[in-house]
């Protein structure tokens, strides 16, 4: 009889505290708008944002949303200037698998540039912002090289390589006349890959491609008359576009991916690690890039 009103008080304590996990959690599904109570059709959202340095998770959201027969269509809101080529890509490829049994919208932000815009292209509807930075259809990789600093701190490195062509692109030497028309070869194939995914997505000719596609930006407005857009409007309207594409009729429920339940230190690790990610994406020099930047 004596641990009995232990036990009250325990039992006590965790409603209390169940109570208070919810109520924590209750905002943050309001304000994301992903929500398990959505009834109806759904439209699902997938943002993919900052620099592409891998496709994992664009990608395994993308499928989750494509797998679920509750959600008729998906927008992609995509603000990003760009990223690796590779990355780029595959989610231009998920994309472009997708469509072809369920609409996907894309949606631009601030910037759907170079590979932002590369994802974007084989989408069913692209929508723009009329000042939404886009295009810059093009490949670009960089190079510095520190060799007259070295000299002049007295620095020298000595090189060991199996082949001629191992340190390509070294920052301790000069680059080779044979050096340079490689890389430029290696250039030009990924640029007209870029042309025959956007020719593909567009449904344009790669001639009339080409034309666009010597890494120039153009504002939404420009897309539009150009071709590489087909409306100008917000993420509300591509998302309504979606619903009717998805032949969801009214106002559709909307779906952002569920976020993974992390501790407080896994979240800014997690966080951390991220931003470094993101910063070293930007400013790497040697890497093969579809990235827009207005360094460049």
């Amino acid at each position: 009889m004596k641990k009995r009103p232990f036990i009250i008080a325990l039992l006590v304590l965790c409603v209390i505290f169940a109570i208070f996990v919810g109520l924590m959690k209750f905002p943050a599904l309001l304000s994301s708008g992903a929500t398990s109570f959505s009834l109806g059709n759904k439209v699902g959202v997938v943002e993919l944002r900052g620099a592409i340095a891998d496709s994992k998770n664009t990608i395994e959201q993308l499928v989750v949303f494509a797998k679920d027969d509750s959600i008729k269509a998906i927008v992609l809101r995509v603000d990003s200037p760009g990223g690796g080529v590779g990355p780029s890509q595959e989610i231009y490829s998920e994309v472009a698998r997708i469509t072809q049994d369920k609409p996907i919208i894309v949606s631009m932000g601030s910037v759907a540039a170079s590979g932002g815009y590369y994802v974007a292209a084989p989408a069913n509807k692209i929508f723009a912002n009329p000042g939404t930075i886009t295009g810059s259809i093009g490949v670009i990789m960089e190079f510095t090289n520190v060799l007259a600093l070295m000299d002049k701190i007295g620095l020298k490195t000595r090189v060991v390589k199996s082949g001629m062509h191992k340190d390509i692109g070294s920052s301790v030497r000069e680059m080779t006349v044979e050096e340079q028309a490689l890389l430029q070869g290696l250039i030009d194939d990924v640029h007209s890959q870029f042309v025959a995914a956007v020719s593909e997505g567009r449904n344009l000719s790669e001639e009339e491609v080409r034309k666009l596609a010597d890494g120039r930006i153009f504002t939404g407005k420009q897309a539009l008359r150009l071709g590489l857009i087909d409306e100008l409007g917000g993420l509300r309207a591509a998302i309504f576009e979606a619903a009717r594409q998805g032949g969801i009729v009214g106002e559709p429920n909307i779906v952002y991916p569920e976020e993974p339940s992390v501790s407080l230190i896994d979240y800014f690790v997690g966080t951390t690690l991220s931003k470094v990610e993101q910063f070293m994406m930007t400013n790497q020099t040697t890497g093969l890039q579809v990235m827009w930047s207005p360094a460049n």
